[in-house]
């Protein structure tokens, strides 16, 4: 999918979007990192509503990429790198549908490229457990509540943020240091 100047958009669902928000913030070629709700059935659908489980979206991230500094690959990478891939609509304590391991493609480059990398890593038993990230093309995307964008930047000493999130962006900064933002 292009959009403005050579840009192009990857769509994550990969748990809680304040955790996967704060990670791909972080990287060199990433311009914009939206939270929001994809995947369910409920037009316009709230934070209280999707918290549920019963409107079938998931929190995810709409990420707007510059891929002549950062790849579709690495970014998949990345993702499947911050996250737990194997667990079944949870990450950590955060349970239900709305945080499950999602894909949504916006291309069949992206499409194939997900399948072979899924593939890859089973292949390896990368995760000595199956992936369950499902790949589903790209449907409407709703953007989040205001207070859900940049959360982890904002409220770095709230609890959730301290003991989940900041040891994400601690594996990131060790494993991914030239991926960063200078």
């Amino acid at each position: 999918m292009e959009i403005q100047n050579g840009m192009e958009v990857a769509t994550f669902a990969g748990g809680c979007f304040w955790c996967t928000e704060a990670v791909f913030l972080e990287l060199d070629g990433v311009s914009k990192v939206v939270s929001g709700y994809i995947g369910g059935n409920t037009v316009n659908p709230t934070y209280q509503e999707i918290s549920t489980g019963d409107t079938g979206h998931a929190e995810a991230i709409e990420i707007t990429f510059d891929p002549n500094k950062i790849s579709f690959g690495e970014l998949l990478e990345i993702f499947f790198a911050t996250h737990d891939p194997t667990t079944l609509n949870r990450q950590g304590n955060d349970i239900g549908t709305q945080y499950r391991s999602e894909i949504f493609y916006h291309n069949p480059f992206q499409k194939q490229l997900s399948e072979d990398y899924i593939a890859l890593m089973t292949t390896e038993n990368t995760f000595g457990k199956p992936i369950v990230t499902k790949i589903s093309s790209a449907t409407k995307f709703y953007v989040a509540e205001d207070y859900h964008q940049n959360y982890y930047n904002q409220n770095k000493t709230q609890g959730y943020c301290s003991y989940v999130i900041t040891p994400k962006i601690d594996k990131l900064k060790k494993l991914y240091q030239d991926k960063l933002k200078k």
